[in-house]
């Protein structure tokens, strides 16, 4: 079978760097399984590889959509197959780097992919909750049990979507979720890189204070102007700030202002909390994150895990993949 190799680990664990230098081993090129990095705009916020980097090594899948559009994991696999092909056509295995756990799966083990997004769905629906607060939730209840019990009641965005699934499909999400895509036919050889968790969260922490120093506020403020400008647009010239039916969801409820800095800073930006409130928060959540990502890994099969505590040579951490891409090679042959 054709095989992909697969880079994974929480948030600020070491990839990039590692997985240049594995690139560079393989000649090959790297695919990125980040869902935030699939927004333009947001670059630092989402550590993603820099102008430089990506010059030494061509990576896809990030700077897909802006970040008012929507995007979907059945839309990643669907663009992430031909980079595959064209790869393996030329004798390249791809390399797949990245934290997001859900495209992953995808790839792997196969996921439900339910129907498009409907806007004019969802603004009736958003506008039913501002009227009725709770009412969404409560009819997710009645319609669909087994999805409302996994859901946060005040998670909006995920009761909404789910939501329209049920109604656009006329059948549970639940039970869609029951049938699965499959996999791609590939050979995976999936390698988790693995850290202490106290080293982890302390390079969390510095990560968080050198994007604070690059100018992530400058950066949240720009992206949040872009998507109300592209709102107004969208609603035919409603003035900023004007009370429209037309706008589908608050800027901090767009799917990449939940990405875990922006949110937390464009509530800073509304006057809610302070600036060091805004970066103490992003920390905690980014550590949260990390130990959501280790969690949902571990309930991934396949995966060999690398400890890499205390090291911090790129190099050396790559001599570690190395070693066990050699190891899966010789018992493969």
């Amino acid at each position: 079978m054709k095989k992909v190799i697969v880079l994974l680990g929480p948030t600020a664990v070491g990839k990039t760097a590692a997985s240049l230098l594995l690139a560079k081993a393989l000649k090959t090129e790297i695919i990125s399984a980040d869902s935030m990095q699939i927004y333009r705009r947001m670059n630092i916020g989402t550590a993603k590889p820099t102008a430089e980097e990506r010059r030494q090594v061509p990576h896809h899948l990030i700077d897909v959509v802006e970040p008012w559009e929507a995007y979907s994991t059945g839309e990643y696999i669907k663009q992430v197959v031909p980079i595959m092909e064209r790869l393996f056509s030329s004798g390249r295995p791809p390399l797949v780097v990245g934290g997001t756990g859900l495209y992953i799966k995808a790839m792997t083990r196969g996921i439900f992919t339910g129907p498009s997004a409907d806007w004019e769905l969802r603004d009736d629906l958003l506008r039913k909750e501002s009227e009725e607060p709770g009412s969404l939730y409560a009819y997710l209840n009645e319609i669909d049990p087994g999805t409302a019990e996994r859901i946060e009641p005040a998670d909006t965005r995920r009761v909404i979507r789910a939501l329209e699934v049920c109604l656009k499909s006329s059948r549970k999400m639940s039970e869609l979720h029951q049938e699965l895509t499959r996999p791609l036919p590939y050979d995976f050889l999936k390698m988790g890189l693995t850290r202490d968790r106290k080293e982890l969260y302390g390079m969390i922490d510095k990560r968080v204070d050198a994007m604070m120093a690059q100018g992530l506020l400058d950066e949240v403020r720009r992206v949040a102007r872009a998507i109300d400008a592209a709102e107004t647009r969208r609603c035919g010239g409603a003035g900023k700030g004007t009370v429209s039916p037309c706008h589908r969801i608050a800027t901090s409820s767009f799917t990449s202002m939940q990405a875990i800095g922006y949110k937390e800073l464009i509530t800073h930006l509304s006057g809610e909390i302070s600036l060091d409130e805004a970066a103490a928060l992003i920390k905690k959540r980014s550590r949260n994150y990390a130990k959501r990502q280790f969690t949902w890994f571990r309930k991934e099969e396949g995966i060999t895990w690398i400890d890499i505590t205390g090291i911090h040579d790129a190099h050396e951490i790559f001599r570690k993949i190395k070693e066990i891409i050699q190891r899966a090679g010789q018992e493969n042959s």
